[in-house]
């Protein structure tokens, strides 16, 4: 029997995007469903008590901390990093493409090259040029699906992830759920396909 995973996240994290790039391998061969979900953190941030920010305004020593983290990871993955001149990026106009992605099977390709856009690139993800550009790439229709990304529909679909990922109990990115059952953090990964896999077991 197949169970789902589920892969929330947000293009302005480097966390997601060293999991983007790990996921669908170690999941491959596996009785598992991978969906990729695309959201937006900032939202939620923005509802902390006392920290009315979409940032998530670590202390400077947990700041370098996670930088470095970040550098070794992607040394370990062989991922390529260049920190983006803005950090973190905003990624409205890439996130909204995504949910479109979801819905039409391109979403895992575009996640990617976004990502890599942003961290291996420093390209703003949030300019319709670029998004455009991933998008031709791909070889898929940038002017039509960029002016869908801006409809009433899509904006709602992003809206709805957002509340949804609120009321399921998400608070970072990367998550994964399986069921209702959370896992926080690209070191959580392999974590939740061991108890994706063992879930008839474990439920």
């Amino acid at each position: 029997m197949s169970v789902a995973i589920e892969f929330w996240f947000d293009f302005a994290s480097p966390y997601a995007r060293i999991s983007a790039a790990r996921i669908e391998g170690l999941t491959r061969g596996k009785p598992l469903t991978l969906s990729w979900r695309p959201f937006l953190i900032g939202p939620l941030l923005a509802k902390r008590p006392g920290q009315a920010s979409p940032f998530q305004n670590a202390p400077s020593a947990q700041a370098r901390y996670r930088r470095r983290d970040v550098e070794r990871l992607c040394l370990d993955e062989g991922l390529p990093l260049v920190w983006p001149s803005t950090y973190p990026r905003g990624s409205l106009l890439a996130t909204r493409v995504a949910i479109i992605g979801t819905g039409q099977g391109w979403c895992p390709v575009f996640a990617r090259a976004v990502f890599e856009a942003n961290f291996a690139a420093d390209r703003d993800i949030a300019a319709e040029p670029v998004v455009s550009e991933i998008l031709t790439r791909l070889g898929l229709p940038a002017e039509a699906l960029i002016a869908e990304a801006g409809s009433e529909p899509v904006k709602q679909r992003l809206k709805d992830a957002v509340a949804e990922a609120e009321r399921r109990g998400l608070f970072g990115t990367p998550s994964f759920l399986v069921g209702e059952e959370l896992f926080w953090g690209n070191d959580r990964l392999e974590q939740a396909i061991v108890w994706a896999t063992s879930y008839p077991r474990a439920s």
